[in-house]
């Protein structure tokens, strides 16, 4: 031991916990490696690329216990900056890709350095000429040019706590941590960070959310992208950071405080400031794959500490299986890759008071160690029980890159991006044959998907948009997608899209299509904001945020992907329309009921709790060509505890391109109808306030074509 490290004395401390640990008799480093022969571990003055360090090396009798390599250092303090070398057999073919050339991370590390402008590429050492060779075999030292790791002594802020808002109550709210508040139209003072999120946080209040998902915050690598767009030259990035390589640390860039250990505590500072205000956070995780790809990829942390363990290998070990579509898979279902995983989430919940997560694609934590689905994955069941995680919130996305589609089939409490829904809601209202039943379905809360397995219709999550496919402006206005600016010649991206451009693709002012599409946006608002279920909406969809098309903006780090806030000048009648259809959600707990309707009449009920009708009463259409349907919910079934009845509603979709009379029954609760809903008018009178809604005069009301009507009962 030498330079930094001569104050420093040693001991060989405590296999557990792992990570790096304070204690009072200094900082105790743990890390697991199986097939390791050697580890170091490595101090360094600073975070700078070119810094100066020692090296621990860690006696094999000494410093290991079972699988885990330890070592208690007195003498340094927070804030140290480490990193790990770990030496073993280099045998691809038997799974191993040690590599004592590599810096490698600690897969426990709270934070890491070097916000911006990782670059993999020096210390790659890639051959253009033998694209498949293992690249992990490299010999050119990554130490100048890897991230490290940063020592921190967390604490946890008692200050922030849970909101545990029930799930009947959520509106969820989609954003992009840079790319809500970049731009310069946002008018915060930090722009791109968790500070400047928080910022917002007065907006999201008026808007009515009450939770926040956030897509990854936790780090991952903007540069790891070669595409350029071929209009510029410009090199891409990977914007969306679904590629995590440090699962406990908040993401440096995003935060306006330095990258030195202030991510952290600005991170949970704006968690702290979302609580006070009433608003859950949710993070989007991705635990189904990792930053490192596949053979051709950096080695930076789990492959160069033991690869196969980490990750889901060929029969010849030498590649790996990707069902995550992004080069590996990591290998959730060994029994210490689960504990990594659950380690991560209590450590979120527990220092950073996470609300809930949002899995991305999460089948993956269902497959096991040779890629097969499970029936009853392990990681998946201790997830929904854990203690800690147990008054958490957690979201599949129920699917992968291979193929695995199980909306309606994650066991316990696990709640669903509903997929489905966002499909048959698209279909019925661009008009497709024979959309009217499956969409009825998933406005009530898809019971085909869920009542089997005893669940209700809050483990649905509704949505229409999300980060991945159109903005809600773009579904309306492009048929095709437009994604040449990606660099992969309009090949990346969904093609099936269920979208309609109205007349014209793009752009348009004409005024019968400017005022068909907005019509269309309102219906998809409104029947959001209508159905059974949990829903979701994409930020900035509210005021018309557009991508010009592109419907996979994972690399666009640009206006395209960045919340142009000046379109609320604009678009201020149809912000108005959605914090108005939220209102009316929470004001009307039948739309928030925590079991389907059975379409009778309950014990000491004299009408059933839904009754479907189409032009005519009792007469509704179920057949192929249908474009319409109509449904009474009686209000004596809001199915909320702390109230017993609502009003009685009776909501008309109308997606047909014809305008008709519509005979209206007769409210089980014997009120008057009043008309609270058309999205064919224009504001205000396209949606009215509690006590402000007209009263409907006789018992037929004309319902124009492509429009959504709700008459509600005094």
């Amino acid at each position: 031991m030498s330079g930094i490290l001569r104050n420093i004395t040693v001991s060989p401390g405590s296999p557990l916990p792992l990570g790096a640990n304070f204690t009072p008799e200094g900082i105790q480093f743990s890390i697991f490696s199986r097939n390791a022969a050697r580890v170091d571990l490595l101090f360094f003055e600073s975070e700078l690329p070119d810094s100066k360090y020692g090296e621990i090396h860690l006696d094999g009798n000494l410093n290991r216990t079972g699988d885990i390599w330890h070592v208690l250092v007195k003498g340094l303090r927070e804030g140290q900056v480490y990193g790990y070398k770990i030496d073993g057999p280099y045998n691809p073919e038997q799974g191993h890709r040690f590599n004592r050339h590599k810096l490698l991370i600690d897969p426990y590390a709270r934070a890491i350095t070097a916000c911006t402008g990782w670059d993999f590429s020096k210390a790659l050492g890639y051959d253009p000429d033998s694209p498949d060779l293992d690249l992990s075999l490299s010999t050119t030292d990554s130490t100048p040019y890897a991230p490290k790791c940063i020592a921190l002594n967390d604490v946890r802020d008692q200050g922030s706590g849970f909101l545990r808002i029930p799930e009947r109550d959520y509106i969820i709210y989609e954003l992009h941590v840079k790319g809500f508040t970049f731009h310069k139209s946002s008018k915060v003072k930090e722009r791109g960070t968790f500070k400047g999120l928080a910022e917002k946080i007065p907006y999201l209040k008026e808007l009515g959310i009450t939770a926040v998902e956030l897509m990854p915050v936790q780090e991952f690598n903007e540069e790891d992208n070669a595409n350029t767009d071929p209009a510029t030259g410009e090199r891409l990035k990977n914007f969306w950071g679904y590629n995590t390589i440090a699962f406990f640390s908040p993401k440096g860039a995003y935060s306006s405080s330095g990258c030195a250990g202030e991510q952290v505590s600005e991170f949970r500072d704006t968690v702290r400031c979302f609580h006070d205000a009433g608003i859950e956070v949710i993070l989007d995780v991705v635990f189904n794959h990792t930053a490192e790809g596949d053979e051709t990829g950096a080695t930076i942390s789990f492959r160069g500490i033991d690869n196969s363990i980490y990750y889901i290998l060929n029969d010849d070990k030498r590649r790996y299986k990707n069902f995550s579509g992004c080069g590996n898979t990591f290998n959730c279902n060994h029994p210490l890759v689960r504990n990594f995983i659950l380690d991560v989430l209590r450590y979120w919940v527990i220092y950073m008071n996470i609300d809930g997560f949002r899995f991305d694609l999460a089948s993956i934590l269902g497959r096991d160690q040779n890629g097969a689905i499970m029936k009853n994955a392990p990681l998946i069941e201790r997830i929904g029980e854990d203690p800690i995680l147990r008054n958490t919130k957690i979201i599949a996305e129920a699917w992968d890159a291979a193929g695995a589609y199980q909306v309606g089939g994650f066991p316990g409490r696990w709640a669903e991006w509903n997929g489905k829904y966002r499909d048959d809601v698209r279909k019925f209202w661009r008009g497709d044959a024979g959309s009217v039943e499956n969409f009825a379905t998933r406005v009530t809360g898809s019971s085909d998907l869920y009542q089997k397995s005893g669940k209700g219709p809050l483990e649905s999550i509704n949505f229409i948009t999300c980060h991945d496919g159109f903005t809600l402006n773009d579904l309306v206005s492009y048929k095709q997608k437009h994604n040449l600016a990606n660099g992969e010649d309009n090949l990346d991206g969904e093609t099936y899209n269920y979208s309609s451009n109205w007349g014209i693709e793009g752009p348009d002012s004409t005024p019968f299509i400017t005022g068909t599409r907005l019509r269309m946006i309102k219906n998809f608002i409104a029947t959001l904001f209508l159905s059974q279920g949990v829903p979701m909406f994409l930020a900035g969809d509210e005021f018309r945020r557009t991508q010009m098309g592109n419907n996979n903006a994972y690399c666009q780090d640009n206006e395209t992907s960045w919340v142009d806030w000046d379109l609320m000048q604009g678009n201020k009648d149809l912000w108005r329309f959605t914090r108005e259809m939220i209102r009316f959600r929470k004001n009307h707990p039948v739309l928030r009921r925590e079991n389907f309707f059975t379409g009778t009449a309950g014990a000491g009920k004299n009408h059933p709790d839904i009754t479907w009708h189409g032009h005519e009463i009792d007469k509704p259409d179920w057949g192929p060509h249908s474009r319409s349907i109509a449904m009474l919910i009686n209000g004596e079934y809001a199915d909320i505890p702390d109230r017993e009845s609502d009003a009685d509603l009776y909501l008309i979709f109308n997606a047909s391109l014809i305008s008709r009379d519509y005979s209206i029954p007769n409210a089980p609760s014997g009120g008057r109808w009043r008309v609270a809903i058309d999205t064919s008018n224009a504001s205000p009178d396209d949606i009215f306030g509690p006590g402000m809604e007209p009263h409907l005069h006789g018992d037929r009301y004309f319902v124009n074509k492509l429009s959504t009507v709700v008459l509600i009962t005094d």
